[in-house]
């Protein structure tokens, strides 16, 4: 109908497409201090939040990334207390990290404000467990500047970065990387959202050699999650403690099962291992890095 709005994913233009939605309603919608920021309902994704044209979440499919982006590095490094999270101002892997008895403290560390104000009233199923637990922190901060900056040190740093561009693009930077690297105790972990690689394959190529230069490991695992079109999705992984990423089925249902054994809708061990076995052009790609 002449009346319905469609509203599209920009970040592809320059391949020549876009992913288009039939907004049924739009629920919110503005311009904060650092980007354009939109919130509709579809009736197929439920919400869909979509920053500077590209889609962040929709609650439809959102557990697929905020279980794999918060599960695996905790899991895989075992004894995890303290947890950073860059960006992530939905809330929706602090929601995930929370859920880890082990987990002492968390911080994180979001850009925009109005993100956060936005998501408490529009997810409060992310922010409402989140900000009512005594081990959260929000620190309305530049990333960048917190990572290079702060006399704290982590077990696990997890960037929930925009895709590389406008106020996200910075966290795809060696000086950022770097500062993570400063902040991150021994035998510590970063992962980051790298794109899906069917599309941006230099996104995750020029991730990993940045990874390369600071830490013994740099590699990525990858997720199937439908919003974000293209085939796999990868996260990016660097660590000084190559074992972290070969640890065994059975150890990993261990360490789930003292965690408290939530529920979960995609990881499962048996996922959290093969997430590593990566298809073959994503591997040749990763092979390549220096």
């Amino acid at each position: 109908m002449a009346n319905d709005r469609w509203i599209s994913e920009t970040l592809f233009d320059d391949l020549g497409f876009r992913m288009t939605y039939k907004a049924d309603r739009v629920l919110y919608e503005m311009q904060t201090e650092h980007q354009h920021l939109v919130l509709f309902e579809q009736s197929h994704f439920g919400k869909v939040l979509m920053l500077d044209g590209a889609t962040q979440v929709t609650t439809s499919d959102e557990f697929v990334y905020h279980e794999m982006m918060a599960h695996v590095p905790i899991l895989a490094h075992g004894k995890a207390k303290d947890i950073l999270i860059v960006g992530g101002g939905d809330c929706g892997i602090a929601e995930e990290v929370l859920k880890h008895k082990s987990v002492k403290r968390l911080v994180q560390v979001e850009i925009d404000q109005s993100v956060v104000d936005f998501s408490r009233e529009h997810f409060p199923e992310f922010t409402g467990p989140v900000l009512s637990d005594k081990r959260f922190e929000l620190v309305i901060a530049d990333g960048m500047k917190y990572v290079a900056d702060t006399d704290r040190r982590f077990d696990v740093v997890i960037v929930d970065s925009t895709d590389p561009q406008g106020p996200g693009a910075v966290l795809f930077s060696e000086e950022f990387y770097a500062g993570v690297k400063r902040c991150l105790k021994p035998g510590g972990v970063m992962v980051t959202q790298n794109g899906v690689p069917f599309f941006q394959p230099d996104e995750l190529t020029g991730s990993i050699e940045k990874f390369r230069k600071l830490w013994k490991d740099g590699f990525c695992y990858v997720a199937a999650i439908p919003t974000y079109i293209g085939g796999h999705m990868t996260m990016g992984w660097a660590s000084d403690d190559r074992k972290l990423r070969q640890v065994a089925v059975k150890t990993v249902a261990q360490r789930y099962a003292r965690a408290g054994r939530f529920q979960t809708r995609y990881w499962t061990p048996e996922v959290h291992v093969a997430a590593f076995a990566l298809p073959r052009f994503i591997a040749d790609s990763v092979a390549a890095v220096k």
